[in-house]
């Protein structure tokens, strides 16, 4: 019997690399892996549909279900994770001493809609009390000029939105002071070089992030995988198949990560901090599936919401395909 042949966009994570190197294979498909840059990836399967499938933005995906007839369906393999406290770089020039100073201030964003910036301003608002319609944003490339949103916006208007200059850069601007702060994904490249202009908000970003998820439980999903509509819908099938290969090859990442004879990564205490992961956030700490991740995906829907992305507040279970979210029992 013929396989279906589907082709996958994604970055070549440790957590995915059994399914580029064929170690995994999901039943019944043919899968042909596109290792591409996230920023490509997103571009090419929001603007052109090119892929069949693909790792995706989970803040464009909520945005993408908004739509009358939704172009994708995820499958909850959660392939980016992220804390974000140390994403958040501030100007020398801007005063700001600590997260309540945001308020006010003009903060560069590559794009609104960019995941890591909609946790930001959740975890600013929530934490620290800065509201998200309390800073004026201002968007466009942070290393390259031209950059726009890949999904058009259609924000409430006590947000305060523009673009900058087409021959502005973000990470040019942070350094000069043209603006206070950026809320990004990448690190500036100012930030390595011109150290006496900008620096992070939290210096000390990982005891702030390990406090956090202490008190909240929370380790941010950054992005999803997403099915073409088309190709779930003739053939629906393909949601549990690709889940299942994606939990598969998660699972030999992770045993990877136990190899105590020869370390199968570059970080010389890494049997150290699989140790502490596991004492801070139990054995499967990058988990997959709905169910241990639906206060996650809660708290970022309430935030999608509450920063004028999404016309209503979604429910996790709406974004992924109803087939991924139970499993047979014996």
């Amino acid at each position: 019997m013929s396989r279906l042949h589907l082709t996958l966009a994604c970055w070549n994570y440790d957590r995915t690399r059994a399914l580029f190197d064929g170690e995994v294979q999901p039943d019944g498909i043919d899968l042909t892996c596109l290792d591409l840059p996230v920023e490509e990836t997103f571009f090419r399967m929001l603007r052109h549909r090119e892929f069949d499938a693909a790792e995706m933005s989970l803040s464009s995906y909520t945005l993408s279900r908004a739509a009358t007839v939704p172009a994708f369906i995820a499958i909850p393999a959660f392939v980016s994770r992220c804390f974000r406290h140390g994403s958040i770089f501030v100007s020398a020039k801007s005063g700001i001493g600590k997260p309540a100073d945001l308020a006010g201030k003009r903060v560069g964003v590559p794009e609104y809609q960019m995941t890591a910036p909609v946790w930001i301003r959740g975890i600013l608002q929530d934490e620290h009390g800065v509201s998200p319609d309390s800073v004026e944003y201002l968007c466009g490339g942070e290393e390259e000029t031209g950059r726009d949103e890949k999904i058009a916006l259609n924000l409430p208007q006590r947000f305060s939105l523009r673009s900058i200059g087409p021959d502005q850069t973000l990470s040019q601007m942070l350094a000069e002071g043209a603006i206070d702060a950026l809320h990004t994904a990448r690190a500036p490249s100012t930030f390595l070089t011109r150290p006496d202009a900008v620096r992070r908000l939290f210096p000390n970003y990982g005891a702030v992030e390990r406090d956090y998820y202490r008190r909240t439980k929370i380790f941010p999903i950054m992005h999803v995988v997403v099915i073409r509509r088309d190709v779930y819908e003739a053939n629906p099938w393909v949601a549990q198949s690709l889940f299942t290969a994606f939990v598969r090859a998660q699972r030999v990442a992770y045993d990877d990560m136990t190899i105590s004879a020869a370390l199968k990564t570059m970080l010389p205490w890494q049997l150290e901090a699989v140790d502490e992961a596991r004492q801070l956030m139990g054995p499967d700490w990058w988990s997959y599936g709905l169910a241990p991740n639906r206060h996650v995906l809660a708290t970022f829907l309430r935030y999608h919401h509450e920063q004028g992305l999404s016309p209503r507040r979604f429910e996790p279970e709406e974004l992924f395909a109803p087939e991924t979210l139970e499993s047979f029992k014996i």
